[in-house]
């Protein structure tokens, strides 16, 4: 009874604060996905996609720590086991509860990859302007995802059969191999494929996280020697070239004002013009809210300790400068 009691206390205790984590990453999605998306080119459903799928992945990254606490926390600090951790089923029964959280989002971020997230990118880049033929939309979205879903397929199949070891005998029909490969895949219960999977988006994520972070550090001494327009100077350039557009638009409707219809010509320069003016807003918008923005006024503050500290980076390491300095004059 003391050990049922102690293993009820301490599963309360271990859902409750993963739990408290769960609320805590949807809010950081939440708030994150909000910040940093269009508020006029913003739908529901592409919105939600966003947040849970931003939440499984930090949900499936927390997995981890909690694997290693529950391990560690059936433990006493001299390595032997808690009297509710004593007998072997609870343990077995813990890391297959483990085991079976790993297998759910792993397979929810394949289902994401591959299925949603292209699902409704597709269907809202196919859309409309008049938000007509819904049909025609859910077609192309679907015909694009198929294609995903293909890509899925290979790489569960391959990692399903490629890693596994020849049959044991030699003299074994063709029926029998195939038979072999499915008693593996079955005992296996698609761990091989579910684990090359994702091991290979996660080297594709980290491919990209390379050359994003390479490209970004090997600029970063550029635009310090460049240095960046001011953000008031770039509003009132924006609102020049808005001002400059509109008159165009006004000037192009005027034509129209009698009743005659413009020509194909016209009215391509219109669409045009159009677009071109809401971009012109929107990156108003951003200029403006950019403007008020402290981290804003304290980057602008503290670019004359950013570029002497450069400075020193570079002319405290000769082996370094030395490869640094002839770029940038190059450049």
């Amino acid at each position: 009874k003391m050990a049922d009691q102690s293993l009820l206390t301490e599963s309360v205790v271990g859902w409750s604060i993963f739990s408290f984590i769960l609320l805590a990453i949807l809010a950081f999605c939440w708030f994150y996905i909000r910040k940093y998306q269009s508020r006029q080119e913003s739908e529901v459903v592409s919105t939600i996609t966003a947040i849970c799928a931003l939440a499984i992945a930090l949900i499936t990254s927390a997995l981890l720590p909690v694997d290693i606490f529950l391990v560690s926390f059936m433990k006493f600090p001299n390595g032997t086991y808690k009297e509710w951790a004593a007998n072997n089923v609870t343990r077995a029964q813990i890391e297959d509860s483990v085991l079976y959280g790993y297998y759910t989002l792993y397979s929810i971020i394949l289902f994401c990859v591959f299925l949603w997230i292209p699902f409704v990118y597709f269907y809202y880049e196919e859309r409309d302007d008049d938000n007509i033929n819904k049909c025609l939309q859910v077609k192309n979205a679907l015909k694009y995802t198929i294609g995903f879903a293909f890509v899925c397929v290979v790489l569960l199949l391959i990692g399903a059969f490629v890693p596994l070891d020849p049959p044991t005998g030699q003299n074994s029909t063709q029926w029998q191999k195939v038979q072999y490969l499915f008693q593996e895949l079955g005992s296996s219960h698609g761990l091989y494929a579910l684990s090359f999977s994702i091991s290979t988006l996660t080297l594709i994520g980290m491919l990209a996280v390379i050359t994003y972070t390479a490209y970004g550090m090997s600029v970063l001494p550029l635009n310090l020697i460049k240095g960046t327009r001011s953000v008031a100077y770039e509003r009132l350039e924006n609102t020049e070239d808005t001002e400059d557009v509109e008159h165009q638009i006004e000037k192009l409707k005027s034509k129209c004002s009698d009743g005659r219809p413009l020509s194909s010509r016209d009215r391509n320069n219109l669409r045009e013009l159009e677009s071109r003016l809401l971009v012109l807003r929107r990156r108003g918008r951003h200029l403006e809210i950019a403007e008020k923005n402290c981290c804003t006024k304290v980057g602008r503050a503290l670019r004359p300790v950013k570029v002497r500290l450069f400075a020193l980076y570079v002319f405290r390491s000769p082996s370094k400068g030395a490869k640094i300095l002839p770029w940038h004059v190059c450049a």
